[in-house]
Protein backbone atom coordinates (compact mmCIF):
# COMPACT_ATOMS: atom_id res chain seq x y z
CA UNK A 1 0.00 0.00 0.00
CA UNK A 2 1.46 3.58 -0.69
CA UNK A 3 2.71 4.67 2.04
CA UNK A 4 0.40 8.59 1.39
CA UNK A 5 -2.68 7.12 0.71
CA UNK A 6 -5.24 7.33 3.66
CA UNK A 7 -6.31 5.24 6.18
CA UNK A 8 -9.98 6.77 7.09
CA UNK A 9 -10.20 6.56 10.91
CA UNK A 10 -13.50 5.46 12.27
CA UNK A 11 -14.87 2.55 14.19
CA UNK A 12 -15.78 -0.01 11.45
CA UNK A 13 -16.50 -3.45 12.48
CA UNK A 14 -13.85 -6.19 11.79
CA UNK A 15 -13.31 -6.98 7.88
CA UNK A 16 -14.65 -3.58 6.86
CA UNK A 17 -11.54 -1.78 4.40
CA UNK A 18 -11.51 1.67 3.11
CA UNK A 19 -8.88 3.63 1.66
CA UNK A 20 -8.60 6.69 -0.50
CA UNK A 21 -5.43 7.78 -2.71
CA UNK A 22 -3.70 10.61 -3.22
CA UNK A 23 -1.62 11.87 -6.03
CA UNK A 24 1.69 10.05 -4.75
CA UNK A 25 2.66 6.22 -5.76
CA UNK A 26 1.59 6.30 -9.91
CA UNK A 27 3.20 5.99 -13.02
CA UNK A 28 1.64 9.02 -14.72
CA UNK A 29 3.30 12.17 -15.95
CA UNK A 30 2.62 15.89 -15.90
CA UNK A 31 -0.66 17.32 -15.10
CA UNK A 32 -1.79 13.71 -13.77
CA UNK A 33 1.53 12.63 -12.00
CA UNK A 34 1.48 10.66 -10.19
CA UNK A 35 -1.32 8.17 -9.28
CA UNK A 36 -4.08 9.20 -11.78
CA UNK A 37 -7.05 6.76 -11.42
CA UNK A 38 -9.05 8.27 -14.17
CA UNK A 39 -9.35 6.26 -17.87
CA UNK A 40 -11.82 9.60 -19.45
CA UNK A 41 -9.06 12.15 -18.42
CA UNK A 42 -6.61 12.15 -21.22
CA UNK A 43 -3.63 10.59 -19.41
CA UNK A 44 -2.32 7.63 -21.62
CA UNK A 45 -4.43 4.75 -21.41
CA UNK A 46 -1.06 2.12 -20.24
CA UNK A 47 -0.16 4.85 -17.18
CA UNK A 48 -3.99 4.64 -15.66
CA UNK A 49 -4.05 1.19 -16.47
CA UNK A 50 -0.74 0.53 -14.32
CA UNK A 51 -1.71 2.70 -11.38
CA UNK A 52 -5.33 0.49 -11.32
CA UNK A 53 -3.12 -2.30 -11.33
CA UNK A 54 -1.09 -1.41 -8.48
CA UNK A 55 -3.98 -0.01 -6.64
CA UNK A 56 -5.62 -3.23 -6.46
CA UNK A 57 -2.50 -5.07 -6.26
CA UNK A 58 -1.52 -2.85 -2.75
CA UNK A 59 -5.32 -3.28 -1.28
CA UNK A 60 -4.67 -7.14 -2.64
CA UNK A 61 -7.91 -7.36 -4.32
CA UNK A 62 -8.99 -10.22 -6.34
CA UNK A 63 -11.10 -8.35 -8.76
CA UNK A 64 -11.62 -5.24 -10.46
CA UNK A 65 -12.94 -2.64 -8.42
CA UNK A 66 -16.47 -1.49 -9.73
CA UNK A 67 -15.90 1.52 -11.29
CA UNK A 68 -18.80 3.96 -12.24
CA UNK A 69 -19.61 6.42 -14.87
CA UNK A 70 -20.57 8.96 -12.96
CA UNK A 71 -22.23 12.14 -13.65
CA UNK A 72 -22.55 14.15 -11.12
CA UNK A 73 -26.66 12.34 -10.66
CA UNK A 74 -28.39 10.56 -7.85
CA UNK A 75 -28.37 6.86 -9.01
CA UNK A 76 -27.34 3.92 -6.75
CA UNK A 77 -25.88 0.66 -8.53
CA UNK A 78 -26.82 -2.36 -6.47
CA UNK A 79 -23.77 -4.08 -7.36
CA UNK A 80 -25.07 -7.85 -5.62
CA UNK A 81 -27.18 -8.03 -8.55
CA UNK A 82 -24.08 -7.33 -11.02
CA UNK A 83 -21.94 -4.99 -12.36
CA UNK A 84 -23.80 -1.48 -13.35
CA UNK A 85 -23.26 -0.41 -16.98
CA UNK A 86 -24.85 2.72 -17.23
CA UNK A 87 -24.89 5.99 -15.11
CA UNK A 88 -24.52 5.90 -11.12
CA UNK A 89 -22.75 8.02 -8.62
CA UNK A 90 -23.24 5.82 -6.04
CA UNK A 91 -22.55 1.91 -4.87
CA UNK A 92 -24.26 -0.18 -2.28
CA UNK A 93 -22.52 -4.05 -1.82
CA UNK A 94 -22.58 -6.79 0.59
CA UNK A 95 -20.76 -9.48 -1.36
CA UNK A 96 -17.32 -9.73 0.24
CA UNK A 97 -14.34 -9.08 -1.63
CA UNK A 98 -16.37 -6.53 -4.23
CA UNK A 99 -15.13 -2.99 -3.84
CA UNK A 100 -17.38 0.22 -4.04
CA UNK A 101 -15.13 2.97 -5.79
CA UNK A 102 -15.34 6.60 -6.33
CA UNK A 103 -13.31 9.15 -8.15
CA UNK A 104 -12.88 12.07 -7.37
CA UNK A 105 -10.50 15.46 -7.99
CA UNK A 106 -12.62 18.42 -5.67
CA UNK A 107 -16.01 16.32 -5.14
CA UNK A 108 -16.51 14.45 -1.72
CA UNK A 109 -16.59 11.23 -1.64
CA UNK A 110 -19.03 9.65 1.37
CA UNK A 111 -18.42 5.83 2.36
CA UNK A 112 -20.79 3.68 4.30
CA UNK A 113 -20.88 0.52 6.37
CA UNK A 114 -23.53 -0.59 8.72
CA UNK A 115 -22.49 -1.89 12.21
CA UNK A 116 -22.81 -5.28 11.59
CA UNK A 117 -20.13 -5.17 8.64
CA UNK A 118 -22.71 -7.07 6.28
CA UNK A 119 -22.92 -3.88 3.66
CA UNK A 120 -21.01 -0.98 2.63
CA UNK A 121 -21.28 1.97 0.08
CA UNK A 122 -19.81 4.52 -1.72
CA UNK A 123 -21.04 7.80 -2.95
CA UNK A 124 -19.84 10.92 -4.94
CA UNK A 125 -21.27 14.21 -3.99
CA UNK A 126 -20.40 17.30 -5.64
CA UNK A 127 -22.67 20.03 -4.76
CA UNK A 128 -25.24 19.14 -7.65
CA UNK A 129 -25.41 15.30 -6.54
CA UNK A 130 -25.75 16.81 -2.75
CA UNK A 131 -28.21 19.10 -3.90
CA UNK A 132 -30.01 16.48 -5.55
CA UNK A 133 -30.35 13.81 -2.89
CA UNK A 134 -27.43 11.37 -3.44
CA UNK A 135 -26.15 10.62 -0.21
CA UNK A 136 -30.24 10.42 0.85
CA UNK A 137 -30.60 7.85 -1.92
CA UNK A 138 -27.54 5.75 -1.11
CA UNK A 139 -28.85 5.30 2.80
CA UNK A 140 -32.35 4.15 1.13
CA UNK A 141 -30.78 1.64 -0.88
CA UNK A 142 -28.59 0.24 2.17
CA UNK A 143 -31.91 -0.20 3.71
CA UNK A 144 -30.70 -0.55 7.21
CA UNK A 145 -31.37 1.89 9.98
CA UNK A 146 -29.98 5.46 10.05
CA UNK A 147 -28.36 5.23 13.33
CA UNK A 148 -26.87 1.56 12.61
CA UNK A 149 -24.92 3.60 9.74
CA UNK A 150 -21.30 5.03 10.21
CA UNK A 151 -20.24 7.73 7.12
CA UNK A 152 -16.89 8.89 6.50
CA UNK A 153 -16.37 12.35 4.41
CA UNK A 154 -13.27 12.02 2.26
CA UNK A 155 -11.10 14.43 0.27
CA UNK A 156 -12.61 17.24 -1.23
CA UNK A 157 -12.48 20.85 -2.10
CA UNK A 158 -12.36 22.75 1.23
CA UNK A 159 -14.35 25.55 2.72
CA UNK A 160 -11.80 27.88 2.57
CA UNK A 161 -11.36 27.58 -1.58
CA UNK A 162 -14.85 26.78 -3.08
CA UNK A 163 -16.46 30.00 -3.87
CA UNK A 164 -19.79 29.39 -5.39
CA UNK A 165 -22.45 31.29 -6.86
CA UNK A 166 -26.13 32.65 -5.97
CA UNK A 167 -27.57 29.78 -7.65
CA UNK A 168 -25.60 26.72 -5.16
CA UNK A 169 -26.24 28.66 -2.29
CA UNK A 170 -30.25 28.69 -3.26
CA UNK A 171 -30.57 24.87 -4.11
CA UNK A 172 -29.51 24.11 -0.42
CA UNK A 173 -31.17 26.92 1.38
CA UNK A 174 -34.37 26.37 -0.36
CA UNK A 175 -34.31 22.87 0.59
CA UNK A 176 -33.46 23.47 4.36
CA UNK A 177 -32.57 26.83 6.23
CA UNK A 178 -29.71 25.44 8.46
CA UNK A 179 -27.72 24.95 4.73
CA UNK A 180 -27.30 29.13 5.44
CA UNK A 181 -24.59 28.24 8.13
CA UNK A 182 -22.28 26.80 5.33
CA UNK A 183 -22.13 29.29 3.14
CA UNK A 184 -19.69 32.41 3.95
CA UNK A 185 -19.77 35.60 1.97
CA UNK A 186 -17.03 35.44 -1.21
CA UNK A 187 -14.55 37.53 -2.42
CA UNK A 188 -17.35 39.56 -4.55
CA UNK A 189 -21.22 40.23 -4.09
CA UNK A 190 -23.05 37.20 -5.24
CA UNK A 191 -20.24 34.76 -4.60
CA UNK A 192 -20.29 32.36 -0.96
CA UNK A 193 -17.21 30.04 0.41
CA UNK A 194 -19.53 27.16 0.35
CA UNK A 195 -18.86 24.10 2.57
CA UNK A 196 -19.62 20.78 1.67
CA UNK A 197 -18.45 18.91 4.68
CA UNK A 198 -21.17 20.79 6.26
CA UNK A 199 -23.73 20.35 3.89
CA UNK A 200 -23.05 16.74 3.67
CA UNK A 201 -23.08 16.20 7.36
CA UNK A 202 -26.51 18.45 7.52
CA UNK A 203 -28.18 16.01 5.57
CA UNK A 204 -26.81 12.64 6.98
CA UNK A 205 -27.68 14.07 10.41
CA UNK A 206 -31.39 14.87 9.07
CA UNK A 207 -31.86 11.45 7.98
CA UNK A 208 -31.11 9.73 11.04
CA UNK A 209 -26.75 9.08 10.82
CA UNK A 210 -25.38 9.93 13.87
CA UNK A 211 -21.92 8.41 13.14
CA UNK A 212 -20.16 10.61 10.81
CA UNK A 213 -16.15 11.19 10.78
CA UNK A 214 -13.68 12.15 8.49
CA UNK A 215 -13.76 15.71 6.67
CA UNK A 216 -10.89 18.34 7.03
CA UNK A 217 -8.99 17.89 3.87
CA UNK A 218 -8.87 20.27 0.98
CA UNK A 219 -7.74 18.96 -2.77
CA UNK A 220 -7.87 22.49 -3.49
CA UNK A 221 -4.98 23.78 -1.41
CA UNK A 222 -3.07 20.75 -0.59
CA UNK A 223 -1.25 21.03 -3.89
CA UNK A 224 1.01 18.40 -3.52
CA UNK A 225 -1.17 15.35 -2.19
CA UNK A 226 -3.87 15.67 -4.24
CA UNK A 227 -5.98 16.52 -7.74
CA UNK A 228 -8.05 19.47 -7.76
CA UNK A 229 -9.89 20.16 -10.89
CA UNK A 230 -10.86 23.55 -9.94
CA UNK A 231 -7.07 24.68 -9.30
CA UNK A 232 -5.86 23.24 -12.69
CA UNK A 233 -8.35 22.06 -15.15
CA UNK A 234 -6.78 19.55 -17.02
CA UNK A 235 -5.57 16.65 -14.06
CA UNK A 236 -6.42 13.34 -12.69
CA UNK A 237 -8.28 11.65 -10.38
CA UNK A 238 -7.92 9.89 -7.26
CA UNK A 239 -10.03 6.99 -6.00
CA UNK A 240 -11.66 6.46 -2.23
CA UNK A 241 -12.73 2.29 -1.99
CA UNK A 242 -15.10 0.72 0.61
CA UNK A 243 -15.27 -3.31 0.57
CA UNK A 244 -15.96 -6.47 2.89
CA UNK A 245 -13.04 -9.02 3.31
Amino acid sequence: MAADWIIPDWPTPPGVKAVSTTRAGGVSTGVYASFNLGEHVGDAPRAAAENRRRLRAGLSLGHEPHWLKQVHGTTVARLDVGPTHGSADAAVISKPGEACVIMTADCLPVLFCDQAGTQVAAAHAGWRGLAAGVLEATLRSMNAKPETILAWLGPAIGPQAYEVGEDVRRAFVGASAEAEQAFKPGKVPGKWWCDLYLLASQRLHRMGVRQIHGGGFCTYTERERFFSFRRDGETGRMATLIYRE
